[in-house]
C-alpha cells in the first residue's frame, strides 16, 4: 500500500525547514565584513524566504471535500475508489457525525463461539433472512452524533426478526434509546455501543421508524440534511440538540409507551478475532462495531476500504451484516447511517482480518428475550 501522502509531505516539509535554517545559521557565521558579501548574503536570505513561503503557501491541503483528495486516492490504485459525497459541508459538521467514544466501558461478559464451526466464503444477512426486511434498511442519523445509537437499534431490530423467524419485525427506536439512556453517554455529542445493548437488556426500547414516518412508538425527530451532494433536503446546520426522554407514543400509534418495550435478554462482547465475528454474524445476525473515521473515509465510493491518507475525525459505531472478498482483498459488509446516497447506495467494505481501523476491536451484540 502506498504511504500515507500527507504524512511524507510534512516530512520532507519539516526536513526542508531544518535545512534551510541550518543553512543560514551556517551562512552567517562565514559571512564577510565586505560590502559585496553582505550584498550576496541579503539576497541569498530573499531567496530563501521565497523558497520558504512556496514550500508554505504550496503544499497541497488534503482536505476531507477536496477533489486533490479524491484525485490522490484514485491515483494509488488501492482497492477502493473515491468520490464527492459530501460537498460545501463544515469540517465541524464531519467531525459531529463520529459521534462513538472508542475504548469506553466493556460489557461484563464475553460471547465466544466454537473454532471449528464451517463458515462460507461470502455471507450477506441480507439474503440469508431474507423475510427480515430491516436488515436491508439505511438509517441518517441527520445532524447528530447519534451513530453508536443507531449501529445498536440497527442489528437490535434485525435480530429481534431473526430470532423470531420473522414473526416479529419491528423497527427499534433509535430516538428511544439516543434520549433515555442517560448511562450511554452525551446523547447527540457522542455514546458507547456497549452501554446501549446493556440498556436494552435492562430497560428495553419501543420502536420507532425513520424521520417523518410516522412508524412505531417514537420515530426519529431529527430530520435528514443534505450532509452530501446537492439534493432535495435542507442544508446541514450543525449538531442538533439530544431530543428530550419522553416516555410516550405518538398519537397515530396505538400501543403504551410500556408495553411497546422490547427487551433483551443479554448483551455481550464480542472476541477481536475475525472467526469469532463471523460466526457470531452467521449465529445470531448483524452486529455492532466501532472504529476510528479518517478523511479519506468519507470519500469511499466502492471497492474495499483501507485508510490511505487524512487526519483522523473521530469514533464512529456500524452495524456489519457479512463478508466476502473482492478481487482477492477480504473485506466486511458494513451499513452507514448517512443515508443511501453517501458511499456504495449506504453500505461500505472495509478491509477484513487486519482490524483495519480498529473495526474487529470493538465488536457488541446481544439476543433478545424468547
Amino acid at each position: 500500500m502506498p504511504p500515507d501522502r500527507s504524512s511524507h509531505e510534512v516530512l520532507l516539509q519539516e526536513g526542508f525547514y531544518l535545512s534551510t535554517f541550518h543553512s543560514l545559521s551556517l551562512f552567517d557565521s562565514s559571512a564577510s565584513e565586505t560590502e559585496e558579501q553582505n550584498l550576496v548574503l541579503r539576497m541569498w536570505r530573499l531567496c530563501l524566504l521565497f523558497a520558504l513561503l512556496s514550500v508554505t503557501c504550496g503544499r497541497p491541503q488534503l482536505s476531507a471535500q477536496s477533489h486533490g483528495m479524491i484525485d490522490f486516492i484514485n491515483m494509488a490504485k488501492t482497492t477502493w475508489t473515491a468520490g464527492v459525497n459530501f460537498e460545501n459541508v463544515k469540517y465541524e459538521h464531519l467531525k459531529s457525525l463520529c459521534g462513538t467514544i472508542l475504548k469506553g466501558p466493556r460489557l461484563p461478559d464475553t460471547v465466544r463461539h466454537a473454532a471449528n464451526m464451517k463458515l462460507p466464503d461470502n455471507f450477506d444477512a441480507r439474503t440469508e433472512w431474507s423475510y427480515c426486511k430491516t436488515i436491508s434498511q439505511i438509517r441518517d442519523q441527520g445532524s447528530c452524533g447519534s451513530c453508536w445509537a443507531f449501529g445498536a437499534v440497527e442489528a437490535i431490530s434485525d435480530r429481534i426478526c431473526i430470532h423470531s423467524k420473522g414473526q416479529v419485525s419491528v423497527e427499534i427506536s433509535a430516538e428511544d434509546l439516543l434520549s433515555c439512556c442517560d448511562e450511554c453517554g452525551f446523547g447527540c455529542s457522542g455514546g458507547f455501543p456497549s452501554a446501549a445493548w446493556d440498556y436494552w437488556t435492562k430497560s428495553g426500547l419501543v420502536t420507532g421508524g425513520l424521520y417523518g414516518s410516522n412508524v412505531g412508538c417514537r420515530p426519529y425527530s431529527i430530520a435528514p440534511c443534505e450532509h452530501h451532494v446537492n439534493g432535495t433536503r435542507p442544508p446541514c446546520s450543525g449538531e442538533q440538540d439530544t431530543p428530550e426522554c419522553n416516555a410516550a407514543c405518538i398519537s397515530q400509534y396505538s400501543i403504551p409507551y410500556k408495553q411497546d418495550k422490547h427487551l433483551g435478554y443479554k448483551a455481550y462482547n464480542v472476541p477481536s478475532d475475525p472467526q469469532q465475528i463471523m460466526t457470531e454474524i452467521y449465529t445470531n445476525g448483524p452486529v455492532e462495531a466501532a472504529y476510528t473515521v479518517y478523511e479519506d473515509f468519507l470519500l469511499y465510493k466502492s471497492g474495499v476500504y483501507q485508510h490511505l491518507t487524512g487526519s483522523v475525525l473521530g469514533g464512529h459505531a456500524v452495524k456489519i451484516l457479512g463478508w466476502g472478498e473482492e478481487n482477492g482483498t477480504p473485506y466486511w459488509l458494513v451499513a452507514n447511517s448517512w443515508n443511501s446516497d453517501w458511499g456504495d447506495k449506504g453500505y461500505f467494505k472495509i478491509l477484513r482480518g487486519k482490524d483495519e481501523c480498529g473495526i474487529e476491536s470493538e465488536i457488541v451484540a446481544g439476543v433478545p428475550q424468547p
